[in-house]
């Protein structure tokens, strides 16, 4: 055989699978076998216990192929993992495996464990994986700070009015003072015993007139401060002035063009304030606010500057300003005197419901459908207490006169009352069997409190220890709101069965 001559072509090894049908009739053939037991093996066929295919086959090369294939990517892993560097800081190692979703640590897993399999886990996922997600901690960090509060230069009456509100509020808060160490010093068995017939007398409170105030629902109603009118707020549009108490009917107040959702009275209207003047603020679901006067049925002024639903309006104790709740998650507000806007407050997550100021004037109180609420320092701007604990939205809230105690109503059916010197929860009343719309302190000392819900009933409360007095029963619609007069004589309490009730001692 010469050079050029080509090499034999080895023969390669097959592996048959399948079809042994041929071989089995060679055999039966060379051995012969008889027809019975052909027949036999030709039933185990078609009974599929033998198995007759169309022989598949595989080379040997592919499945070598293959297996070599694994070996060399295990090789090269092993590879890559001598490579990567691994801190010997057990909590650093620790923090690598939880940025890579991974467990922190195994049942029974020591530190040099742990380094081993961190090495494995960045042999399969590269070491960009690691820095991937330390990229993606540091971005998300950046976005949280973003998110932190910030604040921005306010315009100079925001500055005046904040000096000027220091200036009402410190006098008055040492008045209170003054009266708190005045009452401390009447002896303790005087004051049980006011305290004493004040509860006999709300456990005698009774029905003392009903009256249709609409054809709509009642939203609102307030007592004006010589305690002899009472004005309501209607899902109609209307708001109406009615003379107390023999609920006769005064004044339509007619402006709005959908539904009222609260009406105010200035703190010195039917005292000092003539009739003409500015008298009450009112506000509606299409955003308006309106100022009114005593002497006609025609609004005095429009407040505009809301695009969404306004849900309350408060005065100001001094008068000056006026605050408003609106469902853009901010609540508002306006110095009359110089006809502005002077502050646009955010902080709550959803609408803002209802606002109450402190007696002194220094604070305001917010309550949202974030289920929060916050108390803000007038004076400086800042939200000084955050009231957290109720489940569901705070559909009222209210300071006590006493300065340091505020009650909050809620959709989850509870009032919870706050104290500001403790900054804490002091106690969770469960009112009512739905949720509660409205709560109201005894405005001239804070001994009682008054709530109103959806279960058609207002309770009276005792303070301090918060035992129920008096159930107020008689609406056959939701309580929406009520009011006590500030000489302390009447209750009324308004509803969604378009009538409002006054309610006296006997």
């Amino acid at each position: 055989m010469s050079d050029e001559d080509e090499a034999p072509v080895v023969k390669k090894a097959r592996i048959f699978y399948g079809s042994l049908e041929e071989k089995e009739k060679e055999r039966l053939s060379r051995e012969g076998i008889s027809a019975a037991a052909r027949d036999a093996v030709k039933a185990g066929i078609e009974a599929g216990n033998i198995n007759i295919s169309s022989g598949e086959s595989m080379e040997m090369e592919e499945r070598v192929s293959e297996r070599q294939a694994e070996v060399l990517a295990e090789f090269e892993r092993r590879k890559r993992a001598r490579q990567i560097t691994v801190s010997t800081d057990d909590v650093e190692v620790k923090a690598c495996l939880r940025a890579l979703g991974e467990p922190i640590t195994l049942f029974g897993e020591g530190p040099a464990e742990r380094r081993e399999r961190l090495r494995n886990i960045l042999s399969v996922v590269g070491p960009d994986a690691l820095k991937k997600s330390k990229k993606e901690d540091e971005k998300a960090k950046r976005t949280h700070e973003y998110q932190q509060t910030w604040y921005h230069e306010g315009p100079s009456f925001l500055k005046e009015a904040r000096v000027w509100l220091a200036k009402y509020s410190l006098p008055r808060a040492v008045e209170r003072l003054d009266a708190a160490r005045a009452h401390k010093e009447i002896p303790e068995s005087t004051r049980t015993v006011k305290q004493q017939e004040l509860h006999k007398a709300l456990r005698n409170v009774n029905n003392f007139c009903s009256q249709i105030g609409d054809d709509r629902p009642i939203s609102h109603c307030q007592f004006s401060p010589n305690s002899k009118l009472l004005v309501t707020a209607s899902w109609s549009g209307l708001c109406k002035l009615w003379k107390v108490p023999d609920c006769t009917l005064v004044r339509t107040l007619r402006g709005h063009n959908t539904n009222v959702g609260a009406i105010s009275f200035h703190p010195q209207a039917t005292l000092t304030l003539e009739e003409s003047d500015v008298n009450m603020a009112s506000c509606a679901v299409d955003g308006s606010v309106k100022l009114w006067s005593l002497d006609s049925d025609e609004p005095v002024a429009d407040i505009e500057g809301h695009s969404m639903r306004v849900a309350r309006v408060a005065w100001h104790p001094s008068g000056r300003f006026l605050g408003t709740t609106c469902y853009d998650n901010s609540w508002r507000l306006w110095d009359l005197e110089i006809q502005e806007e002077i502050l646009h407050q955010e902080g709550h997550s959803k609408g803002v419901h209802d606002l109450h100021f402190h007696p002194d004037g220094s604070l305001a109180g917010t309550g949202g459908l974030d289920a929060f609420a916050r108390v803000w320092d007038l004076r400086t701007g800042r939200c000084i207490m955050f009231l957290e604990g109720h489940h569901k939205e705070i559909y009222s809230i209210n300071f006590s006169p006493n300065g340091f105690h505020l009650a909050t109503g809620s959709g989850d059916n509870t009032c919870k009352v706050w104290d500001l010197r403790q900054r804490r929860c002091m106690y969770t009343i469960p009112a009512h069997e739905n949720l509660v719309s409205s709560v109201k302190f005894q405005p001239n000392d804070g001994h009682f409190l008054l709530t109103g819900a959806y279960d058609n009933i207002a309770k009276v409360w005792t303070h301090p220890g918060w035992s129920p007095l008096k159930t107020l029963a008689g609406h056959e619609g939701k309580v929406m709101g009520l009011d006590l007069s500030p000489d302390g004589q009447l209750i009324a309490t308004c509803s969604y069965d378009r009538t409002f009730k006054l309610w006296m001692s006997e």
